[in-house]
């Protein structure tokens, strides 16, 4: 009985042992193709995206920038460097805000505010967290009724709840310090590199060789710095201050990083740090005005607002038009036909001007109203903290109406003492006539 069982078993595995065999080298077969493809549309997505048409001018070609003993152009894989730059930046900032800014914003009298904390309600915490921020009124009145509260208490709740997940004053007043401690180092750097260059007084000569320019050292570090400030920006943009131009904000930083990298590639370096010295110019100003605005000094933030809003205007609305856009429009044709390059870097160029436009409004909003009434109105970026109104009309409602009866109390006594003296008074003058008749 036991060989019996045996046998089939043995006149099984075979066929077994080879189906399996065959289905491993089958599979095998299958991801080597697989690997096969995915290495060839790589190979083709790299060649198409690096066509010399559309990074240099007709006539040039990637043979053209080949680099030798003396002269270096800009390579694309040089920007990968940006990434790990960014990090460390990102490490840079942590302990500069931990370190220096904080204790910085103590000792200046940034104090941040007491918020009345939401009391726990899981129902609440659910739809807050899974559904809106902000419900509408059909849904608090059946949130209401799920947590047995009165609506009143429920928009409380939602209002107090906002208000803990909104930043801090201490934790602006550091972003704005770090911001303005980068701002000012890449500014002066940026003129300290520019300053002995010819481009930064003629504008034609951004255009002279162009494309072999070589790269000095000091522009691609430059370039770095600018770069990996942007890509850590981006990596901190979950735990930043969110303002109401957020949207824009993100766009202004895509841009920032499209233009940085694109004309780094194609070597349009030599506009690229025009743009970038114009840009740190206002925002040098920008960030101490926050940061006064934070510390309650509202003279020398009026002050200073004012003496950025001239700077931003200035160098957004006049300078980068006629220096960067007319430039990189109008001169450039007169070296070499448009191009892929040419048409991209302008859509990135126009797009920033765009959003120096949006914010130009804003600030010409302000500066009016300063003017017309003598105070700055808060930043309409800013997003300002909700207070429970319904708290407080219930206080001044109480307070009325404790001042109209403490104010009816008082009268009614007042008349009731006059109507005792008249009284009285009639009774003398009754008893008094009637003695002298």
């Amino acid at each position: 009985m036991p060989n019996v069982g045996l046998k089939p078993m043995l006149s099984v595995r075979p066929g077994s042992l080879l189906q399996s065999q065959t289905f491993s080298s089958h599979r095998s077969l299958t991801t080597q193709e697989a690997g096969k493809r995915s290495t060839r549309m790589a190979h083709s997505l790299n060649e198409w995206l690096w066509q010399h048409e559309y990074w240099l001018p007709p006539g040039i070609t990637w043979e053209d920038m080949k680099e030798s003993e003396d002269t270096h152009y800009p390579q694309p894989h040089d920007l990968l460097l940006s990434i790990p730059f960014a990090l460390i930046l990102v490490v840079i900032r942590c302990f500069f805000e931990r370190t220096i800014a904080l204790p910085l914003s103590g000792k200046l009298g940034v104090r941040d505010k007491l918020r009345p904390k939401a009391q726990p309600n899981p129902v609440l915490e659910t739809f807050y967290g899974m559904h809106r921020k902000n419900p509408k009124e059909g849904e608090l009145i059946n949130l209401a009724k799920q947590c047995d509260l009165p609506v009143r208490k429920v928009e409380r709740w939602f209002r107090r709840r906002r208000n803990i997940d909104r930043p801090n004053l201490s934790k602006k007043f550091c972003e704005a310090c770090w911001r303005f401690t980068f701002y000012i180092i890449s500014f002066f750097t940026g003129l300290a590199i520019l300053y002995d260059k010819p481009w930064l007084w003629d504008h034609r000569e951004c255009w002279t060789g162009y494309p072999q320019q070589p790269l000095q050292p000091s522009l691609f570090w430059y370039y770095l710095l600018e770069l990996s400030f942007y890509c850590s920006l981006v990596f901190t943009l979950p735990f930043d201050v969110k303002r109401k131009d957020f949207k824009e904000q993100v766009v202004h930083h895509a841009a920032t990083i499209f233009l940085i990298s694109f004309s780094y590639c194609a070597n349009y370096i030599r506009i690229g740090t025009l743009v970038m010295v114009i840009h740190d110019a206002s925002d040098c100003f920008l960030e101490p005005t926050k940061i006064l605005n934070y510390m309650k000094w509202k003279k020398s933030c009026n002050c200073l607002f004012m003496i950025f809003s001239a700077v931003f205007l200035i160098s957004r609305l006049v300078i980068f038009p006629y220096t960067v856009l007319y430039n990189t429009y109008y001169y450039s044709m007169e070296i070499f036909q448009p191009f892929f390059g040419y048409y991209f870097m302008n859509a990135l160029l126009i797009t920033l001007q765009l959003l120096s436009v949006f914010w130009s409004c804003l600030i010409i909003r302000m500066v009016y109203k300063f003017l017309l009434q003598g105070t700055m109105e808060k930043d309409m970026r800013s997003d300002t903290e909700e207070s429970d109104k319904d708290e407080e009309r219930e206080k001044i409602r109480e307070k009325e109406r404790n001042g109209i009866m403490h104010f009816n109390n008082i009268t009614s006594n007042n008349c009731v003492q006059r109507n005792v003296s008249q009284q009285n008074n009639r009774t003398h003058l009754t008893n008094g006539h009637a003695k002298e008749r």
